[in-house]
Formats: structure tokens, sequence, C-alpha cells
């Protein structure tokens, strides 16, 4: 007598209604991303009640400040979710798009065109805001979801997925597009990345230690996010007020996010003229600063960096400091330690600039202007999957393209080779 395994239903059950999503309409999809929007908003004291059990088991297990608050969702953040559905409901449908076609001189037309990847599968960690970033952007590209968001977020997960379901049933689609695999601990988080068949691809978002799980033993494809070992490049003809302003939005706007700045690089030339005041706005918004020797003779309070300042990524109020010589070295450096990410320079340099654009090797790189910007719903897509720094498919913030690949469409009229 065979054993009905509940995991595995819950996988066929977002495989089935994938297949359903992928031919409804636009005005559809809309539909029920509304109706996910506006539960949301009806449910914000359930989210938050449920959000409060979690914090405070999270504070029990002393799980840091920085995943705290990536775990937190109150009613300011739950209304921006909310606006954040929305904003993927104004956007292009990506799916039937044609990427490119053309017709042979045998009169054969082809045309690649979108298409959903089927069941997206998510693991992610102290995050509930993925869950309504992953379903939305999911749902609009036609795709189904199996999401796995980690105890800590577990009680908030429970009570949002069972509102975008409920809301996906009303608007007339089926709510078993989206699942949660929360129940099975992380034994159902293995046997997701051993899901092939049922899941299409696997988006990992969390610490790097998760991800790197997720890379090396998941047998379904991964789309890899990354941790941000992010630097800021502040070069010899940088301008003051603009160097302290990216610098300190860089690194304090909210530092336990994957685009908070951790490493600060000063060219040798301006850093006497920018390092005191530099040093001082971040000391001044508590962030604590080490530094190398050259660093540490021109502002004293900086503590003394080591070859694991670099390296590590502090999703806090901590900061690396650097003199470097030259962009050569600045440009090494973030060769050398980068999660490749974001990576951005201060400059009034055009040359340093373009340079600095063309050797970084990072999926985002910017000239003036906060590395904070690495974000879905700043660059415009509504929501985000998550930060790629991979090189295949995706990279960078990941939005609704990101969640289709193509086909081929080819239509004769009776052509045989």
């Amino acid at each position: 007598m065979s054993t009905v395994d509940p995991f595995l239903i819950k996988l066929e059950r977002a495989r089935v209604a994938a297949k359903s999503l992928a031919t409804v309409t636009t005005g559809q999809k809309n539909a029920a991303l509304e109706a996910i929007a506006v539960a949301l908003e009806n449910g914000i004291d359930a989210v938050v009640e449920a959000n409060a059990r979690d914090l405070e088991r999270g504070r029990a297990d002393q799980i840091g400040e920085g995943l705290l608050d990536r775990l937190m969702l109150n009613e300011a953040r739950l209304r921006a979710l909310a606006a954040a559905v929305r904003d993927v409901i104004a956007l292009p449908d990506p799916v039937g798009q044609v990427v490119r076609g053309s017709t042979l001189a045998n009169g054969i037309t082809i045309n690649q065109v979108r298409v959903p990847f089927g069941v997206v599968g998510a693991i992610y960690e102290a995050r509930p805001n993925v869950t309504v970033d992953i379903v939305a952007l999911a749902l609009k590209s036609g795709n189904g979801a199996v999401l796995r968001g980690g105890t800590a977020a577990e009680n908030t997960n429970a009570v949002l997925v069972k509102l975008i379901q409920n809301a996906i049933s009303s608007a007339g689609l089926d709510g078993d597009a989206v699942q949660t695999i929360d129940e099975f601990g992380r034994e159902g988080a293995a046997r997701l990345m051993k899901a092939r068949g049922y899941v299409d691809v696997l988006i990992p978002r969390g610490s790097a230690g998760l991800i790197a799980t997720v890379v090396q033993e998941s047998t379904v494809p991964v789309i890899e996010t990354g941790s941000g070992i992010v630097h800021v490049f502040v070069d010899a003809t940088a301008d003051e007020d603009m160097a302290v302003n990216i610098v300190r939005n860089s690194k304090t706007h909210r530092p336990s996010v994957c685009n908070a700045a951790e490493t600060l690089l000063v060219h040798r030339e301006a850093a006497e003229r920018l390092l005191p005041r530099l040093a001082g706005e971040l000391i001044a918004a508590d962030v604590e600063l080490s530094g190398d020797e050259v660093v540490r003779s021109i502002v004293a309070e900086v503590g003394a960096a080591d070859d694991s300042t670099w390296a590590t990524e502090h999703l806090a109020l901590e900061m690396g400091v650097r003199v470097v010589d030259s962009i050569d070295e600045a440009i090494a450096h973030i060769d050398r330690y980068s999660t490749r990410h974001t990576e951005a320079i201060v400059t009034q340099d055009y040359a340093n600039a373009e340079r600095f654009l063309a050797e970084v090797d990072s999926a985002v790189v910017m000239v003036n202007a906060s590395t904070r910007f690495t974000d879905g719903g700043e660059f415009g897509f509504g929501a985000e999957v998550g930060i790629s720094t991979q090189k295949l498919h995706a990279r960078g913030p990941m939005g609704l393209s990101e969640l289709t690949s193509t086909k081929w469409l080819v239509r004769g009229a009776g052509q045989v080779r």
C-alpha cells in the first residue's frame, strides 16, 4: 500500500496550478494581484500579531539586530508591500513578449517569445517581505511558487501565505499556485533542493552559508543571489559634500541589507582632505570603523583592521576603511574581496568613472550614487526576487523578465527540408 507524501502533494498542486497560470490573461493576473494588495491591507493586524511572536522568539534566540530588522513587519512596511504589489500590476506582462524573430527565405516565420519557468522555488530566512515580493512577481510572470521562508519567520509567513492563497482564489485563479513548505523544516528545504521535475528553478536568499549550501547541494537549477561585500571608492577628485552624503547613505540608511556598503576605500590624495569628515559623520551615526595604519594616523577613533575586515559582510553599523594609492589599487582590492554585488565610485574625473564602470566586475557598478539604489523597486521593477550575482540568465536585481524563459514559435505553410 503506497504512502501519501504531503510534501510531494504540495509540490504537485503548485505544478498543476502553474500550468493554468501560464495561459491566463494579464487582466486576470492583475485582478489577483490587486486582491493580494487588498488582503495585505485588511490583514495588517493578523500579520503584525504573528510577526510579534516571531520577533519575540528571535530576540530569545539572539539572532542579532540585523536579522531582527529584516524579520520585522509593521503597518508601514505592510502598506509598502501592498504598494509594491500594485507597482507590479502597472508593469508590462512579460509572457508572450517577442524577444526576436524573422522570416526565413523559405517563408517560415520564427519568433522567440517569453514564457513562464513553471514553478519557482525560494529558500530564504527571516525575510517575510520576500514572501510577498516573490509571489507578486511569480504570479505576474505566470509561475507557481513554493516557499521555504525559514523557522525565524514561520508564524508571519503562515499568515501571509494564507492571505495570498485566499486572495488568488477570490480572483478566480488557483490558490494552490502558492505553497509554503515551512512545516517540513530543514528536511523540507533539503527535499526542495532535490525536487527536479516538480520545481523548475530555485532561488536562495539569505546568508552566504545558506546560498552556498543551495548552490552546492541542489539538483534543481539555481539562480544564485549573493551576499554583499559592497565597496565605495572615494577618488582623489571627489566632491566633499557628495562623498559624505553617498558614503553615509550607503552605510547607514539600512545597514542590515545586502546593498549596504561594508568597505570604504579612499584615494591617498584625498585622505587628508576627506577622511576626517567622512569618518566623523560615520562615527556620529554610531558606525564602528576599522582602518589601516594610514586611516588611523588621520582619525584616532578608528580601530585596527585586518584581512578579515575586508572579507566580512557586517550587516550592521560596522565598516572597514582603507587608503589606496590609485584607482588601480582600488579596483584590485575590490576584485579580491568583492562578492560581485554592488560597487560605487565617487569622482569628478570622467576617465576614472568610465574605467571603474568598465573594469569592476560586479552585478551593479555605480558612479556618484549610493549603493542603496541596487534594488528592484528603485530600478522600476515593482519588487525583486533578489539580487543575482551570477553571470548566467539574470544578473543584478531580478524582476519579471528574469522569471521567464523563452521558447521558439515556428509557423510554416507545408515547408519540408
